[in-house]
Formats: structure tokens, sequence, C-alpha cells
């Protein structure tokens, strides 16, 4: 059980980092900030290190998840949307970010930054949508809990 509530947290860290950055950071910097070169500039670093919270959850993910099947007794499958969403961040921070920083085509650029992003933030959403599926029909409150609810 440990180890299932360690998927959770870690998709939870990464889905929500992700969602704070993007629905509500972001665009407050760019309403506040002096000037729209000082909240592009700060949105660079911040993006950037949401790819390696990214990387690093993905990681985490992967390695918790092996365990989990090792102790199911099941062969391990790596998830291919956690490998998507790893495989996204990656070509963001290397790919794409380099070239908005340059200003380089900054319609095509940012586009296609944005794109990922939100590929991104929906292979996390299915992600932890699945995850939830054993929780939905374990026992009140928790799986491992000897309470249950009076009916």
């Amino acid at each position: 059980m440990f180890w299932q509530r360690g998927l959770w947290l870690v998709a939870a860290v990464w889905w929500g980092s992700m969602t704070a950055l993007g629905a509500w950071v972001v665009p407050l910097l760019f309403a506040h900030a002096p000037t729209k070169a000082v909240a592009a500039g700060l949105a660079v670093h911040l993006f950037s290190a949401q790819a390696w919270v990214g990387l690093v959850c993905g990681v985490l993910s992967l390695w918790v998840q092996r365990h989990v099947d090792r102790v199911r007794g099941r062969a391990h499958v790596p998830s291919a949307l956690i490998l998507a969403a790893m495989l996204m961040a990656a070509i963001g921070e290397w790919g794409i970010a380099p070239r908005i920083v340059a200003r380089e085509n900054m319609l095509l650029w940012h586009s296609l930054g944005t794109a990922f992003w939100v590929l991104q933030w929906g292979c996390l959403t299915a992600h932890v949508w699945r995850l939830s599926r054993p929780a939905l029909n374990a026992p009140w409150p928790m799986a491992d809990s000897a309470e249950m609810p009076k009916s």
C-alpha cells in the first residue's frame, strides 16, 4: 500500500505543479510584472524548473511502478503515458525553449511549446485518472483501514 500511495504522491506533485504553473503562476506573472520582457524572462526559468520536476517525477513514477509490479508478481511494462509526458518535457526543455529564448519564429515555437505543454498535461491527467480507478473500489476511508462506515 505504501508504494501505491507513492505513485499517487508523485503523480499529484507533477500534475499539480504543472496545473498551478500553467493556470495561475505564469498568467499572474504576465499580469503583474513591470514589463512583458521581465515576465518572459522569469517564465523561462519557471518552465525550465517544471521540466526538471517532470523528468524527476517521471523517473520516480517508473521506479515505483516497477516495484509495485514486482510485489504483485506481474511483468513490468513502463507506462506509455509517463514515457510520453517525460518525452514532451524533454523536447520542450531542450528542443523548443532554446528557440523561444532566441526569439526565433516566436509564433511557431511558442505555439509548439504550448501544444507540448498541453499534451504533457493531458498525459498526466489520464495517468492520474487511471490511478484513481483502484481507489474508487476500495473500502472507505482507505483500503488498509479496519474502520468501515456503518450503514
